[in-house]
């Protein structure tokens, strides 16, 4: 299996099984995982989605039907039928203001027999979300590929014996950055992947090692660009209504790079990111990915009104 040169993004990281837990309520089971919200708004933008990932005997087949029937390719999916699928349990309060994350379940990492031997894409993301890329797969996936995109949010996890998540820096080779085109960040999460807490500051500190262009995201607040230290504040596109805050992040780095993939001027992909991460958080989980027109017309409004 190949996936060509003028392909779209390939996505690699573990999915998960998530358990949406609401005031208490009875769980609300879905598809979750960085990998999952990338990798459909890739497609949902009309580019082809590639995943490579593991998951374990208790991965349904309905999952893996439902991206199927949403065009994604997940051929590159191993199943294990003896081992688990990483799970995490999501548990908000009645407006989804508040929200607390516990690993219930931590799958194999993915090793070098999980990606095809012939991988090459012009784009691949990697999307880890509980430590399962280590350096030799990244630097293995960064000659497969033109541009590699990196969402460190995986490496700094750090979970205790309950499974309550925290981040730190201890488990986290560094010398993964310098093989990053593009690295998304949270804002929490760029302070301790730096150890700086000044913004602008701690975004220079990830070009200095070889990043090109940086992404932070700040929820409400929108999002900061820097490309080769040239920086961009980025409005949040505003939403009809806010649902569940869970994947916008992965979800706008998904749209960003479509754009990207296209030749697209960094501020337009970054607008296309804010109007694809306003559509999603407008539903529950990874249920909801709105459409590409109203996308579209989204990120033309910002990119108009507010950037040009």
């Amino acid at each position: 299996m190949v996936v060509q040169n003028n392909s779209g993004v390939c996505v690699v990281g573990s999915f998960s099984l998530d358990s949406i837990v609401v005031s208490g309520h009875r769980p609300f089971h879905n598809l979750g995982g960085a990998t999952t919200f990338s990798s459909f708004a890739v497609k949902t933008l009309g580019e082809s989605a590639f995943v490579v990932s593991r998951v374990g005997g208790d991965f349904p087949e309905a999952y893996l039907w439902r991206l199927r029937e949403a065009g994604i390719d997940v051929s590159a999916v191993k199943r294990y039928p003896q081992e688990f699928t990483t799970s995490f349990e999501l548990c908000y309060n009645g407006d989804f203001s508040e929200r607390s994350l516990k690993l219930i379940c931590n799958g194999s990492p993915l090793c070098l027999e999980d990606i095809p031997h012939d991988l090459s894409a012009k784009v691949i993301h990697v999307a880890p979300i509980a430590g399962e890329i280590n350096y030799e797969v990244m630097q293995h996936l960064r000659s497969c590929c033109n541009f590699l995109s990196f969402d460190p949010q995986g490496f700094l996890r750090h979970f205790d014996k309950h499974g309550n998540v925290s981040m730190c820096l201890q488990s986290m080779d560094r010398h993964v950055l310098s093989l990053v085109n593009i690295c998304k960040v949270s804002l929490d999460e760029l302070f301790v992947l730096t150890g700086q807490f000044e913004l602008k500051t701690a975004v220079r500190e990830l070009h200095d090692v070889g990043v090109e262009t940086v992404l932070v995201t700040m929820g409400a607040k929108g999002s900061l660009l820097s490309v080769e230290g040239v920086f961009y504040n980025v409005p949040a596109c505003k939403s009809s209504i806010v649902v569940d805050p869970t994947g916008a992040g992965d979800v706008f780095i998904g749209a960003f790079l479509v754009e990207y993939l296209r030749g697209k001027e960094p501020l337009w992909c970054a607008s296309m990111g804010s109007a694809a991460a306003s559509m999603v958080v407008e539903g529950l989980g990874s249920t909801f990915f709105g459409d590409r027109e109203e996308i579209l017309r989204r990120a033309t409004f910002l990119y108009e009104k507010e950037l040009k």
